[in-house]
């Protein structure tokens, strides 16, 4: 790969968007690789969960706008699509994803932060969707997840007022699910994936998958999703295992399925 550093440690996956030159902008080939690792990843048994950040002062400052001023109009339509089905790779995934956020996340950065399960921020962090300064809109999902993360209105202010916002005030509003130093932000990360590593490892695929397919519908079909995940948890072994350690008191061992 020439844009992604890619390491395993016990388990859980390193991702480093590594274009630091340009504040790691989203172009063709990174959305190809990002693509492509996640595939890769997904089908991994070795690797349970995701640390996703950027090389630098950015985790991702938006999209490679010099390529972009070139593109004509079918180009710049193939070029949402590779995006939003680049975001939807890792937001599809049935693996712990964490963005670990260090710096700018701005356009093509925020909805990339937008696609993974949580949120870190570095209380460094900034972010943003400054595309209407450029006579454009987020086209890599970010009409949509935003306003599903922090409401119609929030996401109007935030896209239509190119609006930057803290750290802080993203975890106010519930874009970033928890602020850290900078120097702790990878170990913050890691911690949390490794505490969701003890847990059941379908029960948290189910949950996943209920949240993500629950909210591209409506609240009577989330429901019947709800179900349908419930009881394919309860049909598997960690179900048994766990209910089993809960009567028994002693902590569960889980199976790895």
């Amino acid at each position: 790969m020439n844009t992604l550093l890619y390491e395993v440690k016990d388990q859980v996956g390193f991702v480093t968007v590594n274009k630091p030159e340009t504040l790691n902008a989203l172009n063709s080939e990174v959305l190809d690789e990002l693509y492509t690792l996640f595939s890769e990843i997904e089908n991994d048994d070795a690797v349970k969960a995701v640390i996703l950040t950027g090389a630098g002062r950015a985790f991702v400052a938006g999209a490679d706008i010099a390529q972009m001023s070139k593109l004509n109009t079918a180009e710049i339509r193939e070029l949402a699509i590779k995006g939003q089905t680049t975001m939807n790779r890792i937001d599809e995934m049935s693996k712990l994803v964490i963005a670990a956020v260090n710096g700018f996340a701005l356009g093509g950065g925020n909805e990339l932060a937008m696609a993974c399960d949580i949120r870190f921020a570095s209380d460094k962090a900034k972010f943003g969707q400054p595309e209407v300064n450029l006579g454009i809109l987020p086209f890599f999902g970010g009409t949509q997840r935003l306003s599903r993360l922090v409401g119609q209105s929030r996401a109007n202010y935030i896209i239509c007022g190119a609006a930057m916002i803290d750290a802080q005030e993203a975890f106010r509003i519930g874009l970033a699910d928890k602020v850290v130093p900078a120097d702790d932000l990878l170990n913050e990360a890691e911690a949390f994936a490794r505490l969701v590593m003890t847990k059941s490892p379908i029960g948290v695929r189910m949950a996943l998958r209920a949240i993500s397919n629950g909210l591209n519908t409506d609240l009577r079909s989330g429901l019947v999703i709800e179900v349908e995940a419930t009881v394919s948890a309860f049909c598997s072994e960690d179900r048994a295992e766990g209910m089993a350690a809960f009567l028994e008191k002693r902590e569960p061992v889980f199976f790895d399925k």
